[in-house]
């Protein structure tokens, strides 16, 4: 690994090629290879971000080329295998921002409970039974050492044996009250200054910090390698997730032209239709409305024939009459004048 991080070094500072004889032929960079670090292309390495914090990642095992970083930024926004990358760099970034999320839950909850505790610990009724319990075995401890003196006197030297082993464990039990009740007075004076110093967990890297502490640690915490690495990881995630969303937008924009462009075509067809459904109609109303006009005038025609035909019959029916007429005053005429004759 130590190799490893020197050869790094070195890369970094005398160029990749540092190896290479002046006569041989360096090999062209491919920003594809998988050598290279992809996230360090995209953006950044988040290996480089907390190096020696507890959120160290230890280092990256691929290389940091910046050449090969100006040839990625350089391809097409739209290249496959780059928008690949930067969805990579997103769901590493995404990962480890879940999971300080998580830490800043747990915090949270953490110092609920403590507030929860000291009220807990500074229960008094607690404090008294601890008491009452060790003025008892203090009681039998002082009786049982009495009997024990007296059993020695006696020369039942088993028995004083018995009593003192008795004594001792309950000098023991007594102890351990003793200590609970001072390890008690001690974390309840502790909780007691930490509710003093009330904490706050750091919404950005998960940190406790002190409410109102001092401006310089406040500041010390803010420029923090831990509190800047997660501050940078949140802004490149944004900025990346933008990117990404506006790679994939032209085509999706170039689906929703095609899309467009199929609309207008048929929207064009469905009026081209409609045009000549209504030509037709047109058409056939016309036809229709010419063959009432002929119609009309046919009719017109028939009846003049008709009014026609009377005129001629009601002339000829004239003519007839006027006619007998005529014949019957001339005959009526010769006979006057033959009578008259006579």
């Amino acid at each position: 690994m130590a190799v490893l991080a020197a050869a790094q070094l070195l890369d970094e500072l005398m160029g990749r090629h540092r190896n290479v004889a002046p006569n041989e032929k360096v090999k062209s960079t491919d920003w594809e290879d998988p050598e290279y670090c992809k996230f360090f292309m995209v953006k950044f390495c988040p290996h480089d971000l907390f190096v020696n914090t507890r959120a160290d990642l230890g280092p990256c095992i691929k290389t940091h080329d910046d050449e090969a970083k100006r040839l990625f930024e350089e391809a097409k926004k739209t290249h496959f295998k780059k928008i690949q990358y930067q969805e990579d760099f997103i769901r590493f970034c995404s990962s480890m921002i879940n999971e300080v999320e998580k830490k800043i839950i747990k915090g949270r909850q953490r110092l609920a409970l403590s507030g929860k505790n000291v009220l807990a610990t500074t229960n008094p009724q607690q404090a008294e039974k601890n008491q009452e319990k060790i003025d008892i075995l203090n009681d039998r401890i002082n009786d049982l050492e009495k009997e024990a003196e007296q059993a020695g006197t006696d020369g039942n030297v088993e028995q004083a044996q018995g009593l003192m082993k008795l004594c001792d464990q309950l000098k023991e039990e007594r102890d351990t009250l003793k200590k609970a009740e001072l390890g008690q007075l001690n974390l309840t004076a502790q909780l007691a200054v930490e509710q003093e110093k009330q904490m706050e967990v750091c919404e950005v890297c998960g940190a406790f910090l002190i409410v109102g502490d001092a401006q310089q640690r406040i500041d010390d915490h803010l420029m923090g390698k831990q509190h800047m690495g997660y501050m940078k990881l949140k802004k490149a995630l944004e900025e990346i997730t933008e990117i990404v969303k506006d790679s994939k937008e032209p085509r999706k924009y170039g689906k929703e032209k095609e899309r467009d462009r199929d609309r207008r075509r048929d929207r064009g067809r469905d009026r081209e239709r409609e045009r000549s459904r209504s030509e037709q109609g047109d058409r056939e109303r016309k036809k229709d409305e010419n063959k009432k006009e002929r119609d009309e005038e046919h009719n017109r025609d028939e009846e003049g024939r008709e009014g026609r035909h009377r005129d001629r019959d009601r002339e000829r029916e004239r003519r007839h009459r006027s006619d007998r007429e005529d014949r019957h005053r001339h005959h009526h005429h010769h006979h006057h004048s033959h009578r008259h004759r006579r």
